[in-house]
């Protein structure tokens, strides 16, 4: 066992405080992580403070890692000591379960999450808000030389919450695609979209950010608050990616699907949203869908191709004595884009 040190919630709703805890040594299959940077998901928010049920105390957040190689165990073979690398949101799966997909695997029984989880021998799993992880090689995933670490972390998640649902709903040249919200979330799926040649629209309260939405490659932004936008929107897009976790009336934005339109939900409001009428789906053959984050597999893809267009996170780099303010400042919608802690930082 080695010694880690990070930062953990002792109990639902405590501030993160200093840590220390132990990871294994490196098995046969393993390799082990100097952890450089992790961002900061809203998700590690809901469950420090226990607002989704289950949670582990004490916990150590982060499932949006980016390191380098300091060990590997005898049987890796897909890494090497200076590796760049990165560890997502689970790090274990069922792999001998009847039901066991590779491309699905993120929705299939067993997953092990990189944070409040528990490996197969029951032990607790503690994540990236620490200096170093210990990762079986089939659940670490290499992060392409030209992507700087700190900008990368954030793929890890947002990157792949975004790039799994336009990926499978097929956006591209001659599809509209527009996504509401321009956050830690919205902001990757404009430049993702953008990328992969789709005509990218962003739906947003106010105009705030909107030179930030064209900048990241939107065509058109819209504010949301105009409720004329939802007359001369109607029947125009594709796909509607809806990153926000506020309750909106679905309704309203059904309404601007094509024919065989699809919107699919990636944000998780808190509280219930308004009923759907069964009529704005009917009357064009619609689709209400979800999505969550996606396979190993899939998410090299998607570093893959963010490397290939050198895509990465907007950010805002925090030392890590500055995590409680910086969840009170996500809450407030208070960063553009996305905040990232800087491991050194626990020296």
């Amino acid at each position: 066992m080695t010694l880690a040190r990070g930062y953990a919630a002792s109990a639902a709703k405590e501030k993160l405080q200093p840590f220390s805890f132990e990871r294994r040594t490196p098995r046969a299959d393993d390799v082990a992580i100097d952890i450089k940077f992790c961002g900061v998901c809203h998700s590690d928010i809901h469950q420090a403070r226990d607002e989704w049920g289950g949670a582990i105390f004490p916990m150590v957040p982060g499932h949006e890692i980016a390191g380098v190689v300091t060990a590997v165990g005898a049987d890796v073979t897909k890494f090497k000591v200076g590796d760049h690398v990165g560890v997502g949101c689970f790090v274990d799966s069922c792999t001998t379960c009847g039901t066991r997909h590779v491309d699905l695997e993120q929705y299939m029984p067993g997953l092990v999450q990189t944070y409040n989880g528990r490996e197969a021998d029951g032990t607790a799993t503690y994540g990236g808000y620490s200096d170093h992880i210990v990762v079986k090689e089939g659940y670490v995933l290499s992060i392409p030389d030209n992507l700087p670490l700190d900008k990368a972390a954030p793929l890890l998640c947002a990157g792949i919450t975004l790039y799994s649902p336009l990926h499978h709903w097929k956006a591209g040249p001659g599809k509209k695609v527009a996504i509401i919200g321009l956050g830690g979330l919205g902001h990757m799926g404009v430049k993702i979209a953008h990328a992969m040649g789709a005509d990218v629209t962003v739906l947003s309260q106010s105009l705030s950010k909107q030179e930030d939405g064209l900048r990241f490659g939107a065509a058109s932004y819209y504010a949301t608050s105009d409720k004329s936008t939802f007359t001369k929107l109607a029947g125009q897009f594709d796909l509607i990616i809806n990153t926000v976790g506020a309750v909106i009336d679905w309704n309203d934005y059904l309404a601007l699907l094509k024919i065989d339109g699809t919107m699919t939900l990636v944000g998780v409001p808190d509280d219930a949203t308004p009923p759907i009428n069964a009529f704005t789906l009917i009357g064009g053959r619609r689709t209400l869908a979800g999505s969550m984050i996606g396979s190993i597999k899939e998410t090299q893809e998607m570093l893959d191709f963010c490397g290939k267009h050198n895509i990465a996170s907007e950010i805002e780099v925090i030392n890590i004595d500055q995590v409680n303010e910086a969840y009170e400042r996500v809450l407030k919608s208070d960063v553009r884009y996305r905040f990232v802690i800087d491991i050194a930082s626990l020296a």
